[in-house]
């Protein structure tokens, strides 16, 4: 597979839609590509998290069908059904995961190991979405439920936290 990364690269980096799909590059790292994809994420998320929800909400939206259409893009190109080096789903999963984040690093760390969990472990119904929901809206959708569930779980335990 590491042969075929540097050819799948120069046919992926060479639209725009690559670069968005492998999270700017990210995704090419021959080991772990979703978690440093998800590692990338935080570092757009430093401006997203200024912003007012709303605004949050709607850019998140707005990268949620960026990402649909650079993966679709990519998965033609490369003619594979959700290829590791895109790691696009990754950012929109973590971006999910830290909508309204308490502050402080355990609570970034524990969105992250939450998100990566549930991308891994892929509970219903993001197994569900990850075998049946094809192209880019599949790669899209998976992740972003495994966000649903880590922020939920993160939400859940600052609220309980709060209260004790």
């Amino acid at each position: 597979m590491s042969s075929k990364i540097p050819c799948a690269a120069r046919r992926v980096l060479s639209h725009p839609a690559g670069w968005i799909a492998t999270g700017f590059g990210s995704g090419l790292v021959p080991v772990a590509p979703g978690t440093f994809g998800t590692l990338a994420a935080f570092v757009p998320w430093l401006v997203l998290r200024e912003l007012p929800l709303p605004a949050y909400l709607l850019a998140l939206l707005l990268a949620f069908a960026l990402g649909t259409w650079a993966a679709n893009w990519t998965i033609r190109r490369l003619g594979v059904h959700d290829p590791g080096l895109i790691v696009w789903d990754e950012f929109i999963g973590l971006w999910i995961a830290l909508i309204a984040v308490p502050a402080g690093w355990v609570w970034l760390l524990a969105a992250f190991v939450l998100f990566r969990l549930f991308d891994i472990l892929k509970p219903w119904p993001v197994g569900w979405a990850d075998r049946r929901v094809g192209g880019g809206f599949g790669t899209m959708l998976d992740d972003a439920l495994a966000g649903i569930y880590a922020l939920i779980c993160v939400q859940a335990s600052a609220w309980w936290l709060a209260g004790a």
